[in-house]
């Protein structure tokens, strides 16, 4: 019988810098699903993705099991080849003068520079994927003249030029204006005719469209609510994890969330 999730985690506790940021996770995601785990800052997001990107490890204890596609010893470099993660850090580390086509290839090289002895299957594989995500219109600048939005997309291309089986968006639309925001959303969206699925981090609700098979909330490293965005994003349950009341309204498609009073 094939194993349907790639990840599963069983009572798994997890500790940074003495602090416990992971309480008695129990979580299962299918390869066939775009998740997106929402919560406020300091909910332990961040750690569940150093967590599966095997950066901190959860205290061994015989009740407690963690499984990436189906193995509890994963190859680190297997990890990386099925799954890519694109957060805020990796702008800081591009050359401002490398331009997006060039940017798009070094992630078959696992770098963030020039590579100079390009393949034609190379060529051809970042052709493909500029086509896919239709930003050919930006191909050929450089890094450093792409709006916020242009430099976030540029980024996931990257991610995506190895054809990984997950693709892992840290907080993929905070501290974008409003036009990079919706721009960006919009692409995302069109990776769901990928085959990469999607686990898609933020604190902010207009992240979540129809691509998300599933959102789960997360508050003080614990999962408080998990399920279909229409049962499980409810004033209720944001008043609860964001410890405010608010009220939630879902328009075009869109969520959107007020605060009732202080």
């Amino acid at each position: 019988m094939v194993n349907k999730f790639w990840f599963e985690a069983k009572n798994i506790n997890c500790f940074k810098g003495g602090f416990r940021v992971i309480k008695d996770l129990n979580l299962k995601i299918a390869y066939s699903e775009n998740v997106i785990l929402i919560g406020p800052n300091g909910s332990g997001k961040s750690s569940l993705i150093e967590t599966i990107n095997r950066n901190i490890y959860p205290v061994i204890a015989n009740e407690s099991k963690l499984k990436m596609f189906n193995k509890e010893l994963i190859n680190i470099w297997e990890l990386r080849e099925r799954i890519s993660t694109v957060n805020n850090d990796i702008k800081n580390r591009i050359n401002p003068n490398l331009k997006v086509f060039d940017l798009i290839l070094s992630g078959l090289y696992g770098r963030y520079c020039y590579v100079s002895n390009k393949s034609e299957k190379d060529l051809y594989n970042v052709e493909s994927i500029i086509k896919k995500m239709n930003i050919s219109n930006i191909s050929n600048k450089f890094f450093s003249y792409l709006s916020d939005g242009e430099k976030q997309i540029s980024l996931i291309a990257r991610a995506l030029i190895k054809k990984p089986d997950i693709l892992i968006l840290d907080e993929p639309i905070a501290n974008l204006d409003y036009k990079s925001k919706f721009f960006v959303v919009d692409k995302i969206n069109d990776l769901s005719k990928l085959n990469t699925k999607i686990l898609c981090v933020t604190h902010d609700i207009s992240t979540i469209t129809k691509i998300y098979d599933r959102v789960i909330m997360l508050k003080d490293g614990k999962i408080i609510a998990d399920g279909n965005q229409n049962k499980i994003i409810n004033s209720e349950n944001l008043n609860k994890l964001y410890g405010i009341q608010v009220e939630v309204t879902k328009n075009n498609g869109i969520w959107n969330i007020n605060r009732l009073s202080k």
